[in-house]
């Protein structure tokens, strides 16, 4: 049957030689899909599976056995693959002798070492032990083949030191080359030495010759005693006199070698202590070791050590070593205070916060480190966010202006953060677009948003990155213990519910914080307390609240690429909606506060049109504040449009339809403007209508009725133009209820129109009405003393005079203008033109006609140049 995955493959053992018990990774492909699919493994030949341990399908780590080859293959054998292939191989290196003085971290037996001097078993006798070169001379070593020494000596040994040893094998083996002389001074060696120990011995004799003597003496006077007295008497001296001989021979060899042997225990002890201290120096040294690593910063280093010194000393019973580790163990629990007080500092970067856990964990430090630290971090946010804010408002409170110089650092903050990752290139134009200047005129609240939503960015990537690493186990080094990520897997759950409480609180504080200093009103009395506390001396522009809004959508952006959950980002969402709708309100306000000012930029100078610039003005001042809006306006993926709500509809809606009544009132202020009131020095005439209001040339002044004229011309061509236009831009823009802004802004100029035509007729009727009532009552008329009527008074014919001067000059204007366009004249303007005219009264005299006659050429002859422009030949026009 085949398989169903291939055969494992060993690509990379790590490292590739050592000695027997050393840990090792192996590295190859389809290495199992679990510890259980791992049947076995062996290295050199050697069994390895009871040390295994699978990391994964590409990985696992081991230690190797007593291996019974020195070089060999790494040969992994999986249930589901078979028996693997190896295409590297591992060298099994032979540990060197340790000799007595030699550090070792292992207890090595003394009752079997050897002697470095001699090579001897140290548990020979001493008088068994031979000199290296027992002839005294130089030892020339012969090329005379072992084998046939051997075949020649048959039973034979070549070593002084055996039973069957042979002088002339000896002699051969060392001393073949040498001279006879040098032979003959090896004889007389040889004769020395035996001397040497002859007279060894004899002085041996020679020193308890005292003590013999003596003891001879004794006998020979107990002897004499026991002869001359023969009784019990005596023979209880005797004993007495034996007693005294041993006790004085006692205390004789006490006295003669009770130095030497004090000596000589104290140098074996000495000697002792210094063999233990030599041989566990590495248990004794190292409190003071880890020390000074600590203070180094070498934590590795003292990790291992204290693994290592664990592993052979953690259970041992020797009392030295028991006291020795109790001091390792406390420095090590002082090491893990001083990590963990390390891991809590704030700030901190997420290398150093890895680099401590996984020391922590090495250590097996009590708790969870991991999550101590993501709780600290946390804590250190909110206090930074909270910080921050006490900082602006404590030196807004101490400026007297609302301006002030950021940081140089400042501008960049979360464009320059931001603009790492692919979203906010798009977003690079607002950046450039930007005077420089900016952050010499930022308000402290705008320059507050940028710090804020800058330490956001700067921090939460770190502690969202950390909270990762501790999700995926990345945090903990390959030697933790496996009971304590199984513990802190049962915690997951509980883990992950309180971090999401962690980065709403996070995202919370941020919304409130931006909205305590932009948004008050949005805020309840207590949540203003904690997080408000500005003092409000002026509202922000539209400008700086668009900058504001593009700030924390890029903070969103930047957030959304740290792939944080959306319904954790809900918070930002309302408040960009929020602050759009907020800057629109602005914005229009603003808006109509400039169109009120227009007033004061009519400089009444007419084109050819019987217009001033004031309509243009008014469009381009909506048109600019519109396109102002257009970023807000605009919706970002994920944002809602600022008019789902008809609460918002409404006020946009008002506040337009105010803008179009403010210019509306505006031109209304304009045309009842007293005489005296209007500047004139800057006023100029179209050249292309000298007489229309030819009063000018003279004293430089408008008249009500000229005013009057001009600002009825305006609302004509509002009415017909401008509004609609605008309105157009309202559409564009998206606006809501543009046909309600269009209908009550078009009743409103109409109401304005007839108002102002109306005072138009009234100030052209107060002259004939002012001659007709004082004529009418001249010299106190009384119908009682009426006369006897002789024809019509004089004021009667001066208000028919006026009539016919108002209604003559209408005439003569009309018909001005038909001759001037007669060429482009269509049907129906033809009829416009005569509808006009009939609805003046009709010219019976002759001389009226003459007269008009004659004028309408003074106006052909004088503007001959300007008429010559409406000829068919020179320009040539369609008709419309």
């Amino acid at each position: 049957m085949s398989r169903s995955r291939q055969p494992p493959l060993v690509t990379g053992i790590s490292p590739n030689e050592g000695i027997s018990w050393t840990k090792v990774t192996i590295r190859g492909e389809n290495l199992g899909t679990g510890p259980t699919d791992l049947i076995g493994l062996t290295i050199c030949g050697h069994n390895c599976l009871l040390t295994a341990e699978w990391m994964s399908a590409s990985k696992i780590v081991c230690r190797v056995g007593q291996a019974k080859n020195d070089k060999g293959d790494i040969i992994v054998t999986t249930k589901s693959g078979g028996r693997g292939t190896s295409t590297v191989s591992f060298k099994l290196l032979k540990p060197e002798r340790i000799g007595i003085l030699d550090q070792s971290a292992v207890w090595v037996d003394e009752m079997n070492y050897y002697d470095m001097r001699t090579d001897r078993n140290k548990g020979i006798p001493p008088l068994s032990l031979r000199p290296a070169n027992p002839l005294g001379i130089e030892i020339e070593k012969s090329k005379f083949p072992q084998k046939d020494l051997e075949k020649l000596f048959h039973g034979m040994s070549g070593d002084f030191t055996s039973e069957n040893f042979s002088a002339a094998w000896y002699l051969i083996e060392n001393h073949s080359t040498t001279s006879f002389d040098q032979l003959k001074m090896a004889v007389s060696n040889l004769k020395k030495q035996a001397n040497k120990k002859n007279e060894g011995s004899l002085a041996y004799v020679k020193g308890g010759l005292s003590t013999f003597f003596e003891a001879q003496d004794a006998l020979s006077a107990i002897h004499q005693k026991l002869e001359a007295d023969g009784t019990e008497k005596v023979e209880g001296s005797m004993t007495q006199k034996l007693e005294n001989v041993l006790n004085r021979a006692s205390n004789t060899a006490d006295t003669l070698f009770q130095e030497v042997l004090g000596r000589k225990d104290k140098a074996d002890s000495t000697r002792n202590a210094l063999n233990v201290l030599q041989r566990f120096k590495f248990l004794f040294n190292l409190p003071l070791n880890i020390e000074r690593n600590i203070q180094k910063g070498d934590y590795d280093v003292v990790i291992n050590d204290y693994e290592k010194a664990k592993s052979l000393f953690g259970k041992t019973e020797v009392q030295v070593f028991k006291k020795y580790y109790a001091e390792v163990e406390t420095r090590i629990e002082d090491l893990r205070e001083l990590l963990l007080d390390k891991l809590l500092e704030t700030p901190s970067t997420l290398h150093d916060q890895k680099r401590y856990i996984r020391y922590l964990s090495d250590l097996h430090a009590d708790g969870d480190p991991s999550w101590q630290c993501i709780g600290a971090q946390h804590k250190w946010i909110l206090q930074l966010m909270h910080s921050c804010k006490e900082s602006y408002v404590k030196d807004l409170k101490g400026n007297a202006t609302p301006m002030m110089e950021l940081e140089n650092d400042l501008r960049p903050s979360a464009l320059a953060h931001l603009s790492q990752t692919a979203s906010l290139k798009r977003a690079s134009s607002f950046q450039s677009a930007r005077d420089d200047t900016w952050r010499y005129k930022a308000p402290h609240r705008v320059a507050f948003v940028e710090k804020l939503t800058k330490l956001v960015l700067s921090q939460l990537p770190n502690f969202w990155k950390l909270w990762i690493s501790y999700v995926n186990g990345s945090l903990f080094s390959e030697t933790a213990e496996k009971s304590g990520q199984m513990e802190r897997s049962k915690n997951a759950r509980q883990r992950q519910h309180d971090f999401k409480k962690m980065i709403q609180e996070v995202m919370y504080s941020l919304v409130k914080l931006i909205r305590g200093a932009l948004l008050p009103f949005s805020l309840k009395e207590g949540e203003l307390r904690q997080y408000g506390g500005w003092e409000m001396k002026s509202e922000l522009s539209g400008q700086w609240l668009t900058h504001v809004i593009q700030t924390v959508r890029l903070t969103y952006e930047s957030l959304t690429a740290l792939e944080i959950p959306n319904d954790l980002l809900q918070n930002i969402q309302d408040l960009i909606l929020d602050l759009r709708v907020r800057c629109i309100m602005i914005t229009l306000q603003h808006t109509a506060e400039d169109i009120k000012r227009l007033a004061e930029k009519e400089d009444w100078i007419v084109d050819n049109e019987g217009l001033t610039s004031l309509p243009s003005q008014f469009e381009q001042c909506i048109v600019h504040s519109l396109q102002s809006l257009r970023g807000v306006l605009e919706c970002k993926p994920g944002e809602a449009s600022v008019f789902q709500q008809p609460k918002t509809q409404e006020e946009v809606c008002h506040l337009s339809i105010s803008i179009m009544q403010v210019f509306i009132y505006c031109l209304e202020q304009l045309s009842t403007k007293p005489d005296g009131d209007i500047d004139t020095t800057h006023l100029s005439v179209d050249v292309s209508s000298p007489d229309l209001f030819g009063s000018i040339h003279e004293d430089l002044s408008l008249s009500s009725e000229q005013r009057l004229l001009i600002v009825l011309s305006n609302c004509c061509y509002l009415e017909r133009h401008t509004f609609l236009n605008i309105a157009e831009h309202f559409e564009k823009h998206n606006f809501q209820g543009i046909e309600k802004i269009t209908q009550v802004s078009m009743t409103s100029l109409k109401e304005l129109d007839q108002r102002l035509f109306e005072n138009y007729i009234e100030l052209k009727a107060d002259p004939i009405v002012g001659s007709l009532e004082p004529g009418i009552y001249a010299g106190y008329f009384d119908w009682k003393d009426c006369l006897t009527p002789t024809g019509v008074r004089n004021y009667l014919k001066e208000a028919l005079v006026n009539i016919i001067a108002v209604h003559a000059e209408a005439r003569l204007e009309i018909c001005a203008l038909r001759d001037t366009v007669a060429v482009y004249l269509t049907p129906e303007s033809k009829s416009s033109f005569k509808q006009a005219l009939e609805a003046l009264p009709q010219l019976s005299s002759g001389a009226d006609k003459k007269l008009l006659e004659e004028l309408l050429n003074k106006f052909k002859s004088r503007m001959h140049l300007q008429l010559t422009c409406f000829q068919a030949s020179a320009s040539p026009m369609l008709k419309t």
